[in-house]
């Protein structure tokens, strides 16, 4: 737990929507991407992603307490639908990411995002898009000690 890895993952077919407002809107968007693809009869392959677009911990909470953070959620699909003016289909990118995995309440998420940008520095590595996180289990069925996060960033 903890240890950052460079993987390789490939483009993914999504689901999502975007909007500005306060991180907590997270927990509202999810749903509404998946009751779409329920309705649609897609079938979701993978757990929600969440996108984020704010580079730095700085810039992520200045975003949130301004509640103009740029929040993008998705969730992996193994087949192509049709848009909605709100939900949109199209394919999150491929390519050598740094993973790393969070475990513990999510408001700690902080400190592995520095753990993980302190590991790119040492490395020379870049971040060069949006990191992505994924919940690993679901959150209402167990204590917030045991909530696991991968966070992927895109390195060059």
């Amino acid at each position: 737990m903890g240890e950052v890895t460079v993987v390789e993952v490939g483009p993914q077919m999504v689901l999502g929507m975007r909007s500005r407002g306060e991180y907590e809107k997270i927990g509202t968007m999810i749903p509404k991407v998946c009751q779409f693809a329920a309705e649609k009869g897609i079938k979701i392959q993978e757990p929600p992603v969440y996108i984020r677009h704010e580079l730095t911990a700085e810039e992520a909470s200045r975003a949130d307490k301004e509640r103009n953070a740029d929040i993008e959620v998705a969730v992996p699909i193994s087949e192509k639908v049709e848009s909605s003016d709100e939900i949109k289909f199209y394919e999150l990118p491929g390519g050598e990411v740094a993973r790393i995995v969070h475990k513990g309440p999510y408001i700690d998420w902080w400190s592995t995002y520095k753990k993980l940008f302190i590991w790119l520095e040492e490395k020379g590595k870049k971040v060069v898009g949006p990191t992505r996180e994924v919940l690993l289990n679901e959150l209402d069925d167990i204590p917030q000690e045991e909530f696991m996060t991968e966070i992927y960033a895109p390195i060059e």
